[in-house]
This record gives structure tokens, sequence and C-alpha cells, in this order.
């Protein structure tokens, strides 16, 4: 059997711009998809601290170290611009073998990379 694990993890980042008229998905600063191993399409689950909401949606790609966290589309009602949210990316394993340890990286309020987990 298997069963769903957390991959990859963005902590506290900052939404720094929300889009409804952008036809989806969330733009991220490339160096942190990097820093956690998230890909450009992969599915994310996005949890907003200010408000409980949480939405999947995927991630793209934004500019390396611009600290970009930009909503886009339906779910940038969702979110306020300074909200600050948790980016989640899962995986599965098999359920009789040892899950990897997932890789979190801590941003600060300008969503640069403080430490890696």
């Amino acid at each position: 059997m298997l069963i769903k694990v957390l991959k990859s993890k963005i902590h506290r980042a900052t939404v720094t711009d929300a889009k409804v008229e952008y036809v989806g998905s969330i733009t991220v600063d490339a160096d942190l998809l990097d820093t956690v191993g998230i890909v450009p399409g992969q599915c994310v689950l996005v949890s907003d601290l200010a408000n409980g909401q949480r939405f999947e949606t995927y991630a793209i790609t934004g500019k390396p170290g611009s600290g970009t966290i930009c909503v886009n589309g339906a779910a940038a009602r969702l979110v306020a611009v300074g909200d600050e949210v948790i980016i989640m990316a899962f995986g599965y394993v098999d359920a009789d073998k040892p899950a990897p340890k997932p890789v979190i990286a801590i941003v600060d309020g300008d969503n640069k990379l403080v430490r890696e987990m």
C-alpha cells in the first residue's frame, strides 16, 4: 500500500501579490522551489495562516532571488498581500518502508531562506 507523506514545505512565506485575472497557480521564487525540490507544474497545498483557507494549485517558477509568492486565478480571492502561507508538496511512499525526511525551508518576511531543515 502507498501512503501520502510530506515531501517539501516552504514555511511562513509572505504573499507578495494576488492576481485574479491570471489563469491559475502560485508563482514562487525559483530559488525557493529549488531549495525544497518542488518542480514547475507540481501540485501544492497552500495554507493561509491569516484566515485558515487551504487550497490546492500548481507551482510555477518566479524570478530567482525575487522573493515572489504570487497567488493566481480564483485562489487569489482566498489570500491577501502580506498574509503568511505554508506551501506544501506531497509524495507517495510504500507504507512498509520508512518515509524520507521532508525538506523544509524557513523563510523571513522577504521570503529569503533563513534555514533549511
